[in-house]
């Protein structure tokens, strides 16, 4: 017979899943600031961390870390991803995405993909641009690894059709895409392009997975960071199809890595939906977070889980029209406990050391300390980024209350 687990428990399963009610520290002890072992861990956990460019409040692959292990050194992470044996890399996972390096190979089946796809696509840019390709591969290959810029700043000197900007940023990303280029970090958050053995070991770069068998292990990783999810949750982490998604569930059920379960109101129409649970994932009694969470959390990117797991309806606004935004510019959710709570507009006013709070919301049925805790939260928010102050602007439910607390 098949399990039952509750949603209230499937919600803090999934918390605990992505690294949260961790243990707090002993009374009258500060907690030792993360540092590279956590921060590793971290994404070993996740599998990935999202980016975006978007600079508003902090850039997003920054925030996970945060809402989860407090206030830590950016440049630490930094370190993880640069260097010259990195222990992360970016591709295109969920979106664009830091990953282990490890896991770099579970993706060469999209890298074919992307080419294949190109390969057969008489109207793609690769197709009339060959010769843009290989000089691309030839710069990289003398000048070692570099950031578009410094290409683009070189084939300005040069003569011919396809030498500009533009061009050079195309045909990097697609050469990115296939694998044929790799990340060697950021500077100034703009890519370093590199070929694949200035930044990887031979060892890496001679693992080849088989498709079936990366469809596999990603899905097992999603699991494990979910804890718990329908097939479309555990599809969605990776970005992966529905069909071989459904293998790769079937053969970890049988293999007994995955449970089969079902839940109360995950399926159509408030019935109970299937899911499956790792074999590993904690089923906590209690679970108490306080954190923001960034808009492409692994927590709520998916907006649709998010609704059937937090009862939280999340769009973000950035490309709506101010005049028609409903709750701000830059909203982050907030968790409190095991619920999702609120949500604050923040702007990061760099040049005035400023943590301004556009606007604050509490969803309905907030618990009465939401105000305090979430000004708690903002207090350590704010010293993460180094700002002395925090503002409450008056909009939103949750605004005077909030202001009173930071007062």
């Amino acid at each position: 017979m098949v399990q039952t687990i509750s949603p209230a428990l499937a919600r803090r399963i999934a918390l605990a899943a992505q690294g949260f009610g961790r243990p707090a520290a002993p009374a009258g002890l500060l907690p030792a600031a993360p540092g590279i072992r956590q921060l590793g861990a971290l994404v070993e956990r996740l599998g990935l961390l999202q980016i975006d460019s978007v600079n508003v409040f902090e850039r997003s692959h920054y925030v996970p870390a945060f809402s989860r292990l407090g206030p830590y050194d950016k440049a630490q992470l930094d370190r993880l991803s640069s260097g010259a044996k990195p222990r992360l890399t970016e591709y295109w996972v969920h979106e664009a995405s830091l990953i282990p390096v490890d896991d770099w190979p579970l993706f060469r089946w999209r890298m074919q993909a992307f080419r294949d796809r190109a390969a057969t696509d008489d109207a793609h840019w690769s197709q009339q641009n060959a010769p843009m390709l290989a000089w691309l591969l030839d710069e990289l290959a003398a000048n070692g690894p570099m950031r578009a810029s410094a290409i683009e700043h070189d084939a300005n000197k040069r003569s011919g059709p396809w030498w500009g900007w533009s061009d050079v940023k195309i045909g990097l990303e697609t050469l990115f895409r296939w694998g044929d280029v790799v990340s060697g970090g950021r500077e100034r958050f703009e890519r370093v392009y590199a070929l694949p053995e200035q930044v990887f070991s031979s060892e890496l770069l001679d693992r080849h997975v088989p498709a079936g068998d990366a469809h596999r292990a990603l899905i097992a990783q999603s699991a494990r960071a979910h804890g718990i999810g329908t097939v479309s949750d555990l599809a969605d982490y990776f970005r992966l199809a529905t069909a071989p998604t459904r293998v790769a569930i079937t053969e970890l059920e049988e293999s007994g890595e995955l449970i089969p379960v079902q839940v109360p109101g995950w399926g159509r129409n408030g019935a109970p939906g299937a899911a499956w649970l790792h074999r590993d994932a904690r089923l906590p009694r209690r679970l108490d977070a306080a954190a923001v969470l960034s808009p492409f959390d692994p927590v709520v990117w998916e907006r649709a889980r998010a609704e059937r797991m937090f009862g939280f309806h999340y769009r973000i606004e950035i490309y709506t029209p101010k005049e028609k935004r409903q709750f701000g510019y830059y909203v982050l959710p907030v968790l409190l406990g095991d619920a999702i709570v609120g949500r604050v507009d923040l702007k990061n006013d760099r040049q005035n050391g400023v943590l301004r709070v556009q606007a604050s919301w509490a969803e309905p049925g907030a618990p009465a300390d939401t105000a305090e805790r979430l000004a708690d939260v903002l207090r350590s928010t704010a010293a993460w980024q180094g700002l002395a102050e925090i503002e409450v602007v008056p909009r939103g439910t949750l605004a005077p209350a909030l202001a009173a607390e930071l007062a």
